[in-house]
């Protein structure tokens, strides 16, 4: 007996199998990049070693501030500000040249002649470096809990959130920074603004709550400020539910000012 096939039937096996097809792509560029990505020494290092180095200056930073009201610890604020430094690092600082990189090689205007979508070279792209993040954060975590002092995460849903928001606003920050970048050398200038606006904005090696008034609202502003809000909340706790709402919508919008930098300006070809 033959069975009949409806239209809904139809329409849903075929939605799975571009899901499919989707995730097979995004797949292969994600192992392609990763491969670059082991080859590159600079890279793995920077990517590697320099978040253990910052949150080991910041720990020494911190011990010279006077913490006293803040309700963070040395530690509690070395190691949290060690996964920004984790984030803008390895996603932010690596996706640029990456992109630049995949740009002037070609390898993005190849990409495009298929079948994969931009979004998925954008994407596949920065699957490992996401990858490499979430792993580091996790280690950053584990060691807190187990030879710092510190407790588990007290709303881990908040730190996961907050890890997930900062992966890709600074992935679409980082493509939309490759805009004005030329070589993957002049990268190592054009991601400085940021890289510093936040080591110092965003409460990575100063606490917000030791600024002025005037100045802590300002940099309430800066695109990692609601990240690292979300951060310290999952792991520390102690944030109130306003705060975590303006971090939360300080980084959405951010998030789509950079997808929308990313859409209206992002090159495919190389610079000339």
């Amino acid at each position: 007996m033959t069975t009949a096939t409806t239209p809904a039937h139809t329409a849903t096996t075929g939605a799975r199998a571009r899901t499919t097809t989707a995730r097979g792509r995004l797949a292969a560029l994600g192992r392609a990049e990763l491969t670059l990505l082991v080859r590159n020494r600079t890279a793995i290092f920077v990517a590697l070693l320099m978040p253990a180095a910052m949150v080991t200056a910041m720990k020494s930073t911190f011990e010279q501030i006077d913490l006293g009201g803040t309700g963070l610890t040395v530690a509690g604020a070395a190691l949290t500000g060690g996964i920004g430094t984790v984030l803008i690092q390895a996603v932010y600082m690596n996706l640029v040249a990456a992109y630049v990189a995949r740009r002037e090689e070609l390898v993005l205007k190849r990409l495009r002649t298929g079948e994969v979508t931009d979004g998925e070279i954008l994407t596949g792209t920065a699957l490992p470096s996401a990858a490499l993040a979430l792993a580091q954060t996790a280690v950053i975590v584990v060691a807190g809990t187990a030879f710092f002092g510190l407790g588990a995460p007290e709303r881990p849903e908040l730190l996961v959130l907050g890890l997930l928001l900062g992966v890709v606003m600074l992935t679409a920050l980082a493509a939309a920074t490759s805009v004005l970048t030329r070589t993957v050398q002049t990268a190592q200038l054009t991601t400085l603004p940021l890289f510093f606006a936040s080591l110092m904005g965003s409460g990575l090696f100063v606490p917000l709550e030791i600024l002025p008034d005037r100045l802590a609202s300002i940099c309430e502003l800066l695109p990692l400020t609601g990240v690292m809000t979300l951060v310290r909340a999952g792991w520390l706790g102690g944030v109130e539910v306003g705060d975590l709402l303006g971090a939360s919508l300080t980084g959405l919008v951010w998030t789509v000012l950079a997808v929308f930098a990313v859409k209206r300006w992002f090159r495919w070809d190389p610079r000339r």
